[in-house]
């Protein structure tokens, strides 16, 4: 039910952002509502409680992002108070990003390596991953875990490619154990 939701509801922002030509614009602003959330998480719980009325949180939300954001976007988080579904508002929002970014080009990759890479390393891996895929841009991603002994983990959407190491060492390990002797 949840990704219905926030899939109704972010196409629609979607939908709005493209029909009224601020693709820009609004991805920017919901990129910094999504990150305000993220950063105060009380604030969002306070969005959730069901004992606060609409009007409150309403009145709140307009204290916090009126003239800071699209005027749209301002009525489409009021809609969203008013519909009773701030419990969905990080998957909405989470959707029109994604679905956002897809309309752009942009694709989102997530490094993990066991070691941090050198800047001229992040920028050659960006450029491998232009040359070989179908995106105009590329949102980089880096996480650290040791574990990896080397190599590294790319994962852009569902797909993985796992060089590391350690995956080649519990492939070895899996392998020898099927041996009989």
């Amino acid at each position: 039910m949840a990704k219905l939701i926030s899939k109704t509801y972010g196409e629609a922002l979607f939908e709005l952002a493209v029909e009224e030509e601020k693709t820009e614009v609004m991805l920017q602003e919901i990129t910094d509502i999504r990150e305000i959330f993220n950063e105060n998480e009380d604030y969002l719980r306070f969005l959730n409680h069901p004992r606060i009325s609409s009007e409150d949180k309403i009145k709140s939300i307009k204290e916090v992002f009126e003239n800071k954001v699209d005027s749209q976007i301002l009525g489409f988080l009021e809609l969203v108070i008013t519909k009773a579904r701030t419990e969905n508002m990080i998957e909405i929002l989470d959707y029109f990003l994604d679905r956002m970014k897809a309309f752009k080009g942009i694709g989102v990759c997530y490094v993990t390596t066991p070691m941090v890479l050198s800047e001229d390393k992040k920028e050659a891996l960006c450029k491998k991953l232009l040359d070989t895929t179908s995106f105009k841009e590329m949102e980089m991603h880096y996480e650290i875990e040791p574990a990896l002994l080397g190599g590294m983990r790319i994962r852009i959407g569902d797909k993985v490619v796992d060089s590391s190491i350690q995956t080649k060492l519990n492939r070895l390990q899996k392998d020898l154990l099927k041996v009989q002797i």
